[in-house]
C-alpha cells in the first residue's frame, strides 16, 4: 500500500470516530441567584438644623459707628452659630428715642431688638412696649448676671423690680488729660473745675502744636446741638449742686420738684462751661463726640468731658497719645449750692459730707450705657432669638474683648472687667494706664455722692429738647446765663405741669434708690 494513501485514509478514520463520540453528561444547573443590589456612594450625615434658621431679627440702634458696630459684626458670628438673620437698621442719636416711640405708638413693630439709652425705658415700659425679660435672665447661666455691676443692673436694666433690658455698656463721664504735657508744663491733674480751667488756659497761652504742626488746645469738648453734648453741661454742673448724696438729685427739688437749674450755682457752671469754649477749637460748638475723639487721638486736645470710649480709643492703631492719656474721676468744687437759699455758698462738713480736702465731687452717670431691650410684640421664635443675640454680645466671652476695643463704643459694666488686667494689657494698655482708667470709673461707680441721669416719664424732653436748646443758644451768644436758665425751668416746669407734678416727683424719687 502507498504510505501517503495509508496515512491519509488513517487521518480521515480519526476525524470520523472523534465526531461520532458521545460527549460527556453536563454538569447540573446551579439555581439562580438573586441580583445584588449596587452599594450606595458613602454620605456624610446631613447636619442638624441650626436653632434659628429662617428667622429675622430686626435691630435698631443710632448711627454710630460705635455701637452699631459691634452689634453688626457680633450678629454675623452669632447668625453663622444659629442661622439667625440679624438685621441692623441706624438713625442718627437726635431721631432715635422718637423713631422707636413712633414705631411702637403707631403699631408698626418695624423692629424686634432696640438698643438705646436706658433712662428712656419708662416711656417705652409704661405704654405696655417692652418684654419683661426676668425669667429669661434667671433661667440663662452663660449671661453671668451676677457678674453685672449691680448698679448696671439695677438703673440699666430694671424698672420696678422686673428687668427690662440687657446691658451692653456702662457709661460715667470723666475728665481726660496729656499726662506729657501735664510734665512738661508742672500741671497738676484738675481736682476743682477752677483747676480745669487754669489748667486749659496754661495749655492755650503756650500755642503748643503736635509734630506734623497742628495746634494743640487746651480743651475739646463736645457742644454740638441735637447730638450727645447736653450730658456734658450736666457734668460741670452736677458738682455745684448736688453735695449730700446720691439720694438728694441733681435736677430738682425733692418736695417741690421745682428744677435746680435756675441759680447761682448752676450760673457758675455756665460761666465756666462757655470759658472752656476760649480754649477750644474754633468751630467747638459745632463738634460731636466723634470729632472731639478724632482730636483727642490726633494728639490736638490736652483736655476733654467724655465717657470711656477716650481710654481705649488712645491706644488704637494710629493714636498719637498712647500712653499719654491720664483720667481723674469728675473735677468738683469748693461750693455749692444753698438750696434754701438758691445762693452758692462754701462747702462745710454739713453741706459737703462727702468732700475730699474740701472738694465736693459729683461723679455723673451720663446717659447709663446702652443697652439692648426686646419688642413685646415680636413673636414668640423672634422674641427667642433677639433674647439669644443679645445675651450672645453680653457674656463675658464677648464683652470683655469689645470693652477695650475703642470702635465698639461700649465701655466697662461687668466686675471682671474692672478686676482683671490682662485683657486691657493684650489690647495695647500699659498696666499702669489700666489702672489709672478703670480706677477713675471705679471711683465714679464707688462714690457715695454719684449723680444719677434723669429717669422720669419724658426725661428726653426735658433733656434732649428743653435743655440742649437753651445751651447751644447760650453758647451761640444769642442769650445770656439769666435767659438761659430762664428758658430751661420754664420748659421744664410746662413739661411738669402737663405731665402731672406729683406724679413726676414720685418717679423722681423712685430712681433715686438706685441700688449701686
Amino acid at each position: 500500500m502507498n504510505l501517503k494513501k495509508f496515512a491519509s485514509l488513517a487521518a480521515l478514520g480519526a476525524v470520523v470516530l472523534a465526531a461520532c463520540a458521545v460527549p460527556p453528561a453536563a454538569a447540573p444547573a446551579q439555581p439562580a441567584q438573586p441580583a445584588q443590589p449596587a452599594q450606595p456612594a458613602e454620605q456624610k450625615p446631613a447636619e442638624p438644623a441650626k436653632k434659628f434658621a429662617g428667622i429675622t431679627v430686626n435691630a435698631i440702634t443710632f448711627s454710630g459707628p460705635q455701637i452699631a458696630e459691634p452689634m453688626q459684626r457680633r450678629g454675623k458670628e452669632f447668625s453663622e452659630m444659629t442661622g439667625a438673620t440679624i438685621n441692623v437698621v441706624t438713625v442718627p442719636f437726635a431721631d432715635l428715642y422718637q423713631k422707636i416711640l413712633n414705631d411702637f405708638a403707631t403699631g408698626t413693630n418695624s423692629f424686634d431688638v432696640i438698643v438705646f439709652a436706658p433712662q428712656w425705658m419708662v416711656d417705652y415700659i409704661e405704654p405696655g412696649y417692652l418684654e419683661d425679660l426676668t425669667d429669661r435672665v434667671k433661667a440663662d447661666p452663660d449671661i453671668q448676671w451676677e457678674d453685672i455691676g449691680l448698679f448696671f443692673r439695677d438703673f440699666s436694666a430694671t424698672y420696678n423690680g422686673r428687668i427690662y433690658t440687657i446691658p451692653l455698656d456702662g457709661d460715667f463721664q470723666m475728665v481726660y488729660y496729656r499726662t506729657d504735657i501735664a510734665k512738661e508744663l508742672g500741671l497738676q491733674p484738675p481736682k476743682t473745675w477752677d483747676d480745669y480751667i487754669a489748667f486749659a488756659k496754661a495749655v492755650s497761652e503756650k500755642k503748643l502744636t503736635t509734630d506734623d504742626g497742628k495746634p494743640v488746645y487746651g480743651s475739646c469738648i463736645a457742644k454740638k446741638k441735637a447730638a450727645q453734648s447736653y450730658w456734658m453741661v450736666t457734668s460741670v454742673a452736677s458738682a455745684f449742686i448736688q453735695s449730700q448724696g446720691t439720694g438728694q438729685g441733681a435736677f430738682f427739688d425733692l418736695e417741690t420738684f421745682k428744677p435746680l437749674y435756675n441759680n447761682e450755682a448752676f450760673a457758675r457752671a455756665l460761666e465756666i462751661y462757655k470759658e472752656t469754649t476760649q480754649y477750644g477749637p474754633p468751630d467747638e460748638i459745632n463738634l460731636d463726640v466723634g470729632d472731639t475723639r478724632g482730636l483727642w487721638t490726633a494728639g490736638q486736645c490736652a483736655l476733654t468731658i467724655d465717657w470711656g470710649d477716650i481710654g481705649t480709643l488712645a491706644i488704637e492703631e494710629g493714636s498719637k497719645v498712647k500712653d499719654k492719656t491720664g483720667a481723674v474721676i469728675l473735677p468738683g468744687s469748693k461750693q455749692v449750692l444753698d438750696r434754701k437759699t438758691g445762693k452758692l455758698v462754701d462747702c462745710t462738713p454739713e453741706l459737703c459730707p462727702y468732700a475730699i480736702d474740701g472738694v465736693n465731687h459729683a461723679p455723673f452717670a451720663a446717659f447709663g450705657g446702652w443697652s439692648g431691650a426686646i419688642n413685646k410684640a415680636s413673636k414668640p421664635e423672634v422674641k427667642d432669638a433677639a433674647f439669644a443675640y443679645l445675651s450672645y454680645m453680653n457674656q463675658p466671652a464677648q464683652s470683655n474683648v469689645d470693652v477695650t476695643i475703642g470702635k465698639t463704643g461700649f465701655n466697662p459694666y461687668r466686675i471682671s472687667q474692672f478686676k482683671n488686667l490682662d485683657n486691657w494689657i493684650k489690647a495695647g494698655m500699659s498696666e499702669q494706664a489700666a489702672k489709672d482708667y478703670l480706677g477713675a470709673i471705679e471711683a465714679s461707680l464707688n462714690s457715695p455722692n454719684m449723680v444719677l441721669d434723669l429717669r422720669i416719664p419724658q426725661n428726653q424732653y426735658y433733656q434732649g429738647i428743653v435743655l440742649d436748646g437753651a445751651i447751644a443758644k447760650f453758647l451761640a451768644g444769642e442769650q445770656d446765663i439769666a435767659a438761659t436758665m430762664k428758658e430751661i425751668e420754664d420748659g421744664w416746669e410746662q413739661k411738669t405741669e402737663e405731665l402731672g407734678r406729683d406724679k413726676q416727683l414720685a418717679a423722681y424719687k423712685a430712681t433715686l434708690g438706685v441700688q449701686k
